[in-house]
């Protein structure tokens, strides 16, 4: 018998270990209010720039249509851009 698991005691510590890491998970994470107002103010105006520019996506679908309307490649732009640069 000494060789054999009690699989009872096994499996209740088991539970109780994954129950208690749980716990201890939804305790320590912070909320999404609480580490927005934990952030610095020029990370909270770059978080409310990306939360509007998510509320509105017309800008970029308006891009998109613009640019399947033409036969023009969209990822050009950027390197002829660059090469202006230079």
């Amino acid at each position: 018998m000494s060789g054999q698991i009690m699989w009872g005691k096994f499996l209740t510590m088991t539970a109780l270990i994954m129950g208690g890491a749980y716990v201890l998970m939804t305790v320590t994470t912070p909320t999404e209010e609480q580490l927005y107002a934990r952030l610095s103010p020029d990370l909270q105006r770059k978080v409310d720039a990306v939360r509007a520019a998510r509320e509105n996506p017309s800008k970029v679908k308006e891009q998109l249509q613009e640019a399947s309307d033409s036969n023009k490649i969209v990822w050009a732009e950027d390197q002829q851009s660059q090469k202006l640069k230079k």
